[in-house]
């Protein structure tokens, strides 16, 4: 049996302003595996995230999500299946609205609420902050909210209406060392649910990388420089080449550091 991929990329191309921003990108994401998108500022990270979810249409090539094609689908309806954790959403939601009211937004991958939701919701949106270890801040507002604590926030919010990918756009951005530490327990914790959704971490920060993402692509200058399993992928010689200066990798325990050395 011939599982349907979970990400399907072709030939992507896309061009804004007569800029290139991505070119002749490919890539499959199968039931299963967790991705990191690793890539220096500029090569098309963001670019190739909103392609993803449809945010961005490219200017060549084919895109299938959770099996839908692009052209074909509705893509409201797919964004309900792909939840998205990003440190920039962090100044989006209304001040006063609870740590509740934002996971709710979640199903309707909103900022704010624009509709009445069932008891069913509510209970889903609160079980979503236990899971995320923010239960006890579910009635505090978004302004007096740590940043860790926005972030379990927003995995909640992606998480509510059980999504089958889960996007996580540099979500340690702002963090310190140990909320840095606590969020990635989270998202092995996540990752290791039987239920758990496909997990596609994008991060400048290969000291991010926890044991449980099975595989890496390296972006650079809007194509792929490499992908593959992760072990392969992270190592001195590729990062020196994806960063353009030459670099230690080293790794211990399914975990890496990085460091320039020229």
């Amino acid at each position: 049996m011939i599982e349907t991929p979970i990400l399907d990329l072709s030939g992507i191309v896309l061009e804004r302003d007569a800029v290139t921003i991505l070119s002749d990108v490919s890539w499959t994401i199968r039931p299963g595996e967790h991705w990191a998108l690793l890539g220096p500022n500029g090569c098309g990270k963001t670019t190739l995230l909103k392609a993803i979810a449809g945010y961005e249409w490219p200017t060549e090539g084919s895109v299938r999500v959770l099996g839908e094609s692009f052209g074909d689908t509705d893509i409201r309806a797919l964004r309900r299946r792909i939840g998205w954790v990003s440190s920039s959403q962090v100044q989006r939601f209304p001040p006063e609205d609870s740590a509740l009211r934002i996971a709710l937004s979640g199903f309707e991958a909103s900022v704010g609420l624009w509709r009445d939701f069932a008891d069913v919701e509510y209970d889903a949106a609160r079980e979503a902050l236990d899971a995320a270890n923010a239960g006890h801040i579910a009635d505090r507002r978004w302004k007096v909210l740590s940043q860790g604590e926005r972030q379990r926030t927003l995995i909640a919010r992606a998480m509510a209406c059980s999504p089958a990918l889960v996007i996580l756009d540099e979500p340690c951005a702002g963090l310190d060392p140990v909320a840095r530490e606590e969020f990635l327990d989270d998202m092995e914790r996540l990752a290791a649910r039987p239920e758990a959704p496909t997990i596609l971490l994008v991060t400048h920060h290969v000291e991010e990388l926890r044991p449980f993402v099975s595989h890496v692509l390296l972006l650079r200058d809007g194509r792929v420089l490499a992908s593959g399993a992760t072990r392969a992928m992270v190592t001195s010689e590729n990062l020196a080449a994806l960063y353009g200066r030459p670099c230690r990798v080293d790794a211990a325990d399914g975990r890496y550091a990085l460091r320039m050395t020229g």
